[in-house]
């Protein structure tokens, strides 16, 4: 059973090999909704703009905002400030990090009504796990940045968490917090295969940030692999990559 629905502005596809998963569907796109309304910086009402309009604090939100900022400081530290949910203007977005944070929730919460084999897709953070109603393994195809609708390799993450951060679909909104207004233009799109999804988006997002040294710090990251390519279309990975391409 599979459905897309169209949440936190990208289609997110979630397919849970399972006749009867109707309600295990709806259990969590409703709760992707949720995250949306909590996080969403476009949203007047939503929790972290009332934050950035100094409405309330952050010791007085939610337990799920809360959380959320531990693990931003926690990838601030570990990217040497690559990563930096401050935006340069001072507002706080934590959007680099809540998807990959609300796709391993989703997945969690598909796992606790039962369900063992899915596939949960956002945005190109995704995590797997089982196998495809054919019974083989989930695969990924990584996108040509210069032509979405190509795929330049297929990988099988293995229930692994997988995410991609670019700039070819929604432009550059991925900046370098140490030099915040200078244009990110030495890659177009790095993706990283990590231990569990959310791991694998928040090291992507600092991986772009840091142009052609992201793959470099990924390859010294344990437990992690990465494919960058960059403006000129010369793809790099890590030593370790082969190992998931189909």
């Amino acid at each position: 059973m599979k459905k897309v629905r169209i949440i936190m502005g990208m289609p997110i596809e979630i397919e849970i090999v399972d006749s009867s998963a109707q309600t295990a569907l709806e259990a969590a796109f409703t709760y992707l909704v949720s995250v949306d309304k909590r996080f969403s910086t476009y949203k007047k009402d939503s929790e972290i703009s009332r934050m950035n309009r100094g409405e309330i604090t952050l010791s007085e939100a939610s337990a799920d905002m809360r959380e959320v900022f531990v693990l931003a400081e926690k990838t601030k530290k570990e990217t040497n400030g690559y990563f930096n949910i401050c935006r340069p203007d001072g507002r706080i977005d934590p959007s680099g990090i809540v998807k990959g944070w609300a796709i391993l929730n989703t997945a969690a919460l598909i796992r606790n009504s039962g369900h063992e084999n899915y596939f949960v897709n956002a945005g190109g953070d995704i995590a797997m796990n089982g196998a495809t109603a054919e019974g083989k393994d989930w695969s990924v195809g990584i996108r040509n940045p210069f032509n979405i609708n190509e795929i330049v390799k297929v990988v099988h993450p293995r229930g692994k968490g997988i995410a991609t951060s670019g700039s070819y679909i929604r432009g550059n909104h991925i900046y370098n917090p140490h030099t915040p207004k200078q244009e990110l233009k030495e890659i177009v799109s790095i993706t990283v295969i990590g231990p569990d999804v959310l791991e694998a988006d928040r090291f992507a997002t600092a991986a772009f940030a840091m142009g052609k040294r992201g793959i470099i710090f990924i390859e010294n990251l344990s437990g992690f692999e990465g494919y960058m390519i960059d403006v000129e279309g010369v793809a790099s990975m890590t030593s370790g990559f082969k190992a998931f391409i189909l």
